[in-house]
């Protein structure tokens, strides 16, 4: 009788242990702004993220250049990982311009562990080449890779 009640604990404890998450090294959040509307029927997440991009920009053709696709690179090196100068690099493809690939690189000194990078691929960059089509974010730490994201299409 006593063992049935440690049951629902141990089930509880099972449930809890597999919400817990692990700390990632490297995680990529895309947003694409198509245009500029914030109408009340969007999400609100949405419409404020929105906001935010369109924040300053007064003009309708002001507006118009911050239209495109936005990328934040959250990253966060493991501890166990060797010293050296850190680096990410978000390499992308768009629609017009097939298979050439464009990086954008950003750099850390070896003394930050983790930060935050946005790549924005908007205006006469978004207007005259298309929308991204494809995409690779790698985090790098003395010349290694410690982690790597890509998109579905990057090949």
């Amino acid at each position: 009788m006593a063992g049935m009640n440690r049951w629902p604990l141990l089930l509880l404890l099972l449930v809890l242990g597999a919400c817990a998450s692990t700390k990632q090294p490297l995680v990529v959040k895309q947003f694409r702004m198509l245009n500029q509307q914030t109408d009340a029927v969007e999400d609100p997440m949405v419409r404020g993220e929105k906001q935010r991009r369109l924040y300053g920009a007064v003009s309708m053709a002001e507006r118009a250049t911050r239209l495109g696709a936005y990328y934040t690179i959250l990253w966060d090196i493991p501890p166990a990982t060797p010293a050296g100068e850190v680096e990410v690099l978000f390499e992308f493809q768009q629609g017009a311009t097939a298979s050439l690939v464009k990086r954008l690189v950003k750099r850390f000194p070896a003394s930050q562990t983790s930060g935050k990078v946005d790549c924005a691929i908007i205006g006469k960059d978004y207007l005259k080449n298309g929308r991204v089509l494809a995409w690779q974010a790698t985090l790098m730490r003395g010349g290694r890779v410690v982690a790597r994201k890509k998109s579905l299409l990057w090949q």
